[in-house]
């Protein structure tokens, strides 16, 4: 297969590399191909694997602020993914968790779609969406509602226009399932298991890292820490809610800010316990821990129930709220975890186990989309 010519790879937006990103990566080294995004930042991926690569944007790179405030554009967000012209590609694989997966294809073209997450403020964080905006009253909170009721719409409009659905865990397949009513393959996202190397050595904190936003509930931990003085806790990450954060900080909790990659992946080796109070959609995090032989105390919900393994690899906290992460920290130290075991379980999650599964699908479906 001619890859230049035949596949084409449509991302949502590339202003910074993150999670979704090395999911784009990672297909890009099976397929190659130009890649089709709304927006993207040239100067922040410098040294990186898209520096250079080709990537044709929207018209939403133009507009006014777009840099930082693309988000503010999102009514457009629809009619520009269907502005690409990709009929000189026969593939089309979109990597989505908003819009991508509405770009428009014809009858002579294969489209597979890797979904993140169906878009999750149009649907599952709407009413959350809207309150920590401060959106659910007056004339800017219905124009909100208005375009959040058009892009939902759109949103299962464009449904039609994959031919198949590969979920990042079966937390996502079951959402797709209920919300689009589309079975989805599940294939797990890429970790660099290999970057973090075993440690079977802890010492006596524990640790936690992440953006510092609502969501990601760094505040309850470190609010249940500060009731367990004499456990200590690393803080790392940076964020709009940091300033909040560390204003609930006692004694024993080390707030680091930003870490390089380098210092974070040591503290993540020596913790005792790695601590994840979000509810991910996958969660990469807790992944790259265990890869360090560091066991996860984890809220029981969303992709975190796949990755992390009961009184094996890990322990489970039932709610979020302080009084259920107290009583899993303390679950946690009647235990004696094996990190070898720890390490094993994240191997199964590698960039490699990625690649095979993810080339085995497109490979099959193009042979079976070639001979109808």
């Amino acid at each position: 297969m001619d890859k230049l010519n035949q596949f084409a790879l449509v991302h949502d937006w590339l202003p910074l590399i993150g999670g979704a990103e090395k999911v784009l990566e990672a297909i890009h080294q099976l397929y190659g191909g130009p890649i089709y995004t709304l927006i993207q930042h040239p100067e922040n991926l410098r040294n990186s694997y898209f520096e250079g690569k080709p990537i044709t944007s929207s018209f939403i790179q133009k507009l006014p602020f777009a840099k930082n405030k693309y988000r503010n554009y999102l009514a457009l967000f629809p009619y520009a993914i269907e502005q690409f012209d990709l009929r000189q590609h026969e593939v089309i694989i979109s990597s989505s968790y908003a819009v991508a997966k509405g770009v428009i294809t014809n009858a002579n073209q294969l489209h597979i779609c890797y979904c993140h997450s169906p878009v999750r403020y149009a649907w599952d964080l709407y009413h959350q969406y809207l309150e920590e905006a401060n959106l659910q009253r007056g004339i800017k909170g219905m124009v909100a509602k208005t375009i959040l009721h058009y892009l939902r719409n759109w949103d299962i409009a464009s449904v039609n226009r994959v031919d198949y659905f590969i979920a990042n865990s079966e937390y996502i397949a079951k959402r797709i399932k209920k919300l689009y009513r589309r079975e989805a393959t599940v294939i797990y996202p890429p970790v660099d298991v290999d970057k973090f190397e075993l440690c079977k050595q802890k010492e006596e904190f524990y640790v936690t890292a992440s953006r510092m936003v609502p969501y990601k509930k760094i505040d309850l931990i470190v609010e249940a820490f500060a009731q367990m003085p004499d456990k200590k806790l690393v803080v790392i990450g940076d964020g709009p809610d940091f300033n909040k954060i560390k204003a609930k900080a006692s004694a024993n909790i080390e707030l680091l800010g930003y870490q390089p990659f380098e210092v974070l992946k040591s503290y993540m080796q020596r913790a005792k316990a790695f601590v994840f109070a979000a509810e991910e959609d996958f969660g990469i995090i807790p992944v790259e821990a265990q890869a360090c032989g560091t066991p996860v105390i984890a809220y029981n919900r969303g992709g975190v129930k796949e990755t992390v393994i009961n009184l094996e690899t890990g322990v489970f906290f039932q709610k979020q709220k302080t009084a259920s992460i107290i009583a899993a920290v303390s679950e946690f130290e009647k235990l004696k975890l094996s990190p070898l075991v720890i390490r094993q379980n994240a191997v199964r999650f590698s960039r490699l186990v990625f690649m095979e599964k993810f080339k085995n699908f497109v490979d099959s479906k193009y042979t079976q989309f070639r001979q109808e």
